[in-house]
């Protein structure tokens, strides 16, 4: 009896190609057509109105919409004993029109986009940063090759924003969002008043953003880096949510942004929006030690962007500094220290790069009346702490992996953090007993930092009252006490 064979191996067809083959199959048939054309008859009329009430299909309402405004409207012959009304004609030619001010909402839930792509919508389609029209052709012209072309969100985001073969957002292509939202949003009213204000929101959180979303460290945001992260999301929350710091992650939060500016500016002494290696030095009191600062202005950390000239820092850079120096427990932030510490370049933290770190970490605890370890000992407790796969070499990876990355380098370039850490026991993370384990350590730093500028500009406010008979000789764009910003 000849043996029995085996079943063949069930077909696995692509489902993408096998769905698009059904869709055409489906749009050719003649019974299909006549009920498409049918229903465009019943809804096509003079002017074509897009009901943003209703969330369509993405293609099914670019489609109607397309079909709609191609065909020829049927418009009854005029009475020549009624005198055409000017203002009327000009109102029926706007209503095809994409305006920048007045219908972007319209076209973009009819796209069915989040309500600040409406600003990226309207500058693709070819309107003017300044504002202007463009016709709801264009916008459909734009949006339809997106559909065809990219499959999800991430994808049209990225499409929309860049532009096809640009190969990922710079911070220009994220900025027209960042500003709509810094423009239109109900929470953010209060920066419409102060242009100098709504500048710098605007590229502290285009720069919160590259440090949470570029983790390729490229300058550049790819679809990938854009589907691993929750950005779009956050982008979503706006809509619903009156208060933009409630979005998690909280990217908009106006809070954080004072926070970050406040510490900026109290640097720059001359006022000029540049910092350099004195400035820096004296954040945090000097705690972080002149070695690791001039290895920060070297041009180690500034990703894709040109090195600071002339030794100077921006707001953007200094958002980076900022964000890694608080909460060393990111990704990112450990990236950031890792390049600062490793001089040659070779991806291995060496004995001799951290003794050149540890000789003026020594001095500085001694200037704060600490006797400092011994560096044969510190190393030892490192090595300990980090428990490298190499002996002897600590790399990206060991460090990523203990979890304890903010206690290794504050142990060699932080002498006030470092003091810290020593005083309590067992290593780890300093929280209230009471405090909420779903924020991270840079939500407790800008949530403790912006309650000091609140009460500190209450004081200020309440000394001036007192002893003061004149107002300020210059007023503070940056008014934290302001009622407006109660809510926030």
């Amino acid at each position: 009896m000849a043996p029995r064979k085996p079943p063949p191996s069930p077909l696995r067809p692509c489902l993408q190609m096998k769905v698009d083959e059904l869709f055409l199959r489906w749009l050719s048939d003649p019974g299909t057509q006549r009920a498409l054309r049918a229903g465009l008859r019943r809804i096509q009329g003079p002017a074509v109105i897009l009901d943003h009430t209703v969330t369509p299909n993405p293609a099914t309402a670019l489609d109607s919409a397309t079909k709609a405004i191609a065909a020829p409207a049927k418009i009854a012959p005029p009475d020549p004993a009624v005198t055409p009304n000017p203002a009327a004609i000009a109102s029926s030619t706007a209503i095809t029109k994409f305006s920048a001010s007045r219908k972007r909402n319209r076209h973009r839930a009819a796209c069915c986009c989040p309500l600040y792509w409406k600003a990226p919508l309207f500058l693709a389609a070819g309107g003017g940063a300044q504002g202007g029209f463009v016709s709801a052709r264009d916008i459909i012209g734009l949006w339809k090759p997106i559909l065809l072309t990219c499959h999800d969100e991430a994808a049209r985001f990225e499409r929309l924003l860049g532009g096809p073969g640009d190969g990922g957002l710079s911070p220009e292509d994220l900025a027209p969002l960042v500003q709509d939202v810094a423009d239109s949003h109900p929470g953010l009213s209060f920066l419409r008043e102060a242009e100098p204000l709504r500048r710098d929101y605007v590229t502290t959180v285009t720069q919160r953003v590259f440090y949470a979303v570029n983790r390729s460290w490229s300058g550049r945001i790819s679809c990938q880096e854009i589907r691993r992260s929750c950005f779009l999301q956050a982008v979503s929350q706006l809509e619903a949510e009156p208060n933009p710091g409630r979005a998690t992650p909280s990217f908009f939060s106006y809070p954080h942004f004072c926070v970050i500016v406040s510490k900026f500016q109290a640097l720059d002494a001359d006022g000029d929006g540049l910092i350099d290696r004195h400035d820096l030095r004296r954040h945090a009191d000097g705690a972080i030690s002149s070695r690791m600062i001039d290895r920060i202005f070297s041009g180690a950390v500034t990703r894709a962007r040109p090195s600071p000239e002339g030794g100077k820092m921006g707001l953007a850079d200094f958002v980076w500094f900022l964000l890694s120096e608080e909460d060393k427990t990111t990704p990112t932030s450990t990236e950031y220290w890792f390049r600062c510490m490793d001089l040659d370049g070779d991806g291995v933290l060496s004995a001799p790069e951290l003794s050149f770190f540890y000789e003026e970490q020594a001095q500085n605890l001694a200037a704060r009346g600490a006797e400092p370890p011994p560096f044969a000992d510190l190393t030892r407790q490192a090595l300990d702490l980090v428990q490298p796969r190499c002996p002897g070499q600590i790399t990206l990876g060991d460090l990523k992996r203990c979890g304890l990355a903010g206690e290794f380098f504050d142990a060699f370039f932080n002498a006030d953090k470092f003091l810290e850490h020593e005083r309590r026991e067992p290593a780890g993370p300093v929280r209230a007993p009471d405090a909420d384990p779903t924020l991270s350590d840079w939500d407790r730093f800008a949530a403790a930092e912006y309650d000091f500028l609140l009460a500190e500009e209450a004081q200020d406010d309440d000394a001036w009252e007192e002893g003061s008979e004149s107002p300020p000789s210059s007023p503070d764009p940056y008014d934290f006490a302001d009622d407006t910003l109660d809510p926030l």
